[in-house]
């Protein structure tokens, strides 16, 4: 039940991106949930393999990069997913970051709820 209330989570913040963010589109509230699992499916599967292989680089911008690969991410997401279009990496990167911080405000406020 957890991990569907994060997805929907994960999926609102994402609709709400798309709808902030000019070079970010989403068409509609299924293409946004389709979107947050196939950014779980990815970050689950790809990332660990991307930031592995990239270590070097991570280690030398002190995880800076690790921004680049969330960024990738997303740009690959973009291409699995008809719904779902980011215009370029400068884009990716930005709604990484925001998509970022709105998971964890709206989780910690899910935590506040609960107790």
């Amino acid at each position: 039940m957890n991990l569907i209330i994060r997805l929907l989570l994960n999926a609102i913040a994402v609709f709400v991106l798309a709808n902030v963010l000019n070079g970010v589109q989403v068409d509609g509230y299924v293409s946004a949930i389709i979107v947050a699992v196939v950014l779980s499916i990815l970050n689950l599967l790809v990332k660990p393999l991307l930031v592995i292989l990239t270590l070097p680089i991570t280690i030398i911008t002190l995880g800076l990069f690790l921004i680049v690969i969330n960024a990738l991410i997303i740009l690959l997401a973009d291409k699995l997913i008809d719904g779902f279009s980011v215009d370029n990496i400068w884009w990716a990167i930005l709604f990484s970051v925001l998509l970022s911080i709105l998971q964890s405000l709206l989780q910690s406020f899910m935590k506040t709820e609960k107790k």
